[in-house]
């Protein structure tokens, strides 16, 4: 079955995302994680981001990067953060990768962005 993959640039647990939270809102510019920047209040996914979500034709899964990296082993030099799809037969394709998360500002660009690559 083909999933949306969305991988963050980020550690999991709630240690990690206590203090991403505190550095998107101190230091914005130097957070590593454009996706999770975009995609994220301080504490929550943005409610408008979860409904698109859930609009796609593909169930999602979220990944923070150790275990993507633990998941994926072929793909774990990829740079992080990015948004693929998992064929589930060992076919992984890319959709946005870092350079092309970064690069987008807000919700909207991501959302259309997104659309053009499925």
């Amino acid at each position: 079955m083909t999933r949306l993959l969305l991988v963050y640039n980020a550690d999991a647990g709630l240690l990690a995302g206590l203090t991403d939270s505190v550095h998107k809102m101190v230091s914005p510019g130097t957070y590593p994680c454009s996706l999770c920047a975009t995609t994220y209040g301080a504490l929550t996914m943005q409610p408008r981001w979860r409904a698109y979500l859930r609009a796609l034709p593909y169930p999602v899964a979220f990944y923070h990067r150790p275990d993507f990296r633990a998941a994926f082993p072929a793909e774990a030099g990829r740079l992080l953060p990015l948004i693929a799809l998992d064929r589930g037969d060992g076919g992984f394709e890319m959709l946005l990768g870092a350079d092309a998360l970064d690069r987008l500002r807000d919700l909207d660009a991501l959302m259309t962005a997104l659309d053009a690559a499925l």
